[in-house]
């Protein structure tokens, strides 16, 4: 009679040994393809947690391109950008006004009306920046010209700095439209 017993506990004994190490492969399994998986999640989720360099000054022209005479220019602002995974080499990013207000001294705007976000043209036979869409004019300091403009502030000037004696640097950013305050837009 202990025969009996002694085989049903010898293959009990078996039995959980067997499952003692399933258990223990499906654990070690379960390991063995986190630790690839994690690092591939870590090199995924890598340029999100990145500090983007963020310098929008721009070299936008020359002094030399830009007449005396104060009468306003436009130049397409072209710059090289990146995001979390990819670069984007000389892209266009927008464009600006510039105009020499004296030998060395150069004012920017955005050409972006403040207003609805419609391109403001510039009109040499009014000598004002005029938007086409909701017809609000602007002098040429950027002001608001007409006083029934719906344009909540005039126009988005922007920092200019001269570099090197004649090249002209702007801190190239947009703003919310519509709003009577100038808010970057991010």
């Amino acid at each position: 009679m202990s025969e009996p017993r002694s085989e049903a506990k010898s293959l009990n004994q078996v039995e959980r040994r067997g499952f003692i190490k399933k258990v223990l492969a499906g654990v070690l399994g379960t390991l063995a393809g986190l630790v690839p998986a994690g690092i591939a999640l870590n090199a995924f989720c890598d340029p999100l947690r990145r500090k983007s360099k963020v310098d929008n000054t721009v070299r936008v022209a020359s002094l030399d391109i830009l007449p005396g005479d104060g009468v306003p220019r436009k130049f397409t602002v072209v710059a090289s950008m990146q995001d979390a995974w990819n670069k984007f080499p000389q892209t266009p990013i927008g464009a600006v006004y510039l105009r020499r207000t004296g030998e060395k001294k150069v004012e920017a705007f955005n050409v972006v009306c403040p207003h609805a976000g419609c391109f403001v043209d510039y009109s040499p036979a009014r000598t004002e920046y005029y938007c086409p869409c909701h017809r609000s004019s602007f002098a040429l300091d950027g002001r608001v010209k007409n006083p029934s403009s719906p344009s909540p502030r005039g126009m988005d000037s922007l920092e200019v700095e001269i570099r090197n004696g004649h090249e002209i640097w702007v801190k190239f950013q947009n703003f919310v439209s519509g709003h009577a305050e100038k808010i970057p837009v991010v």
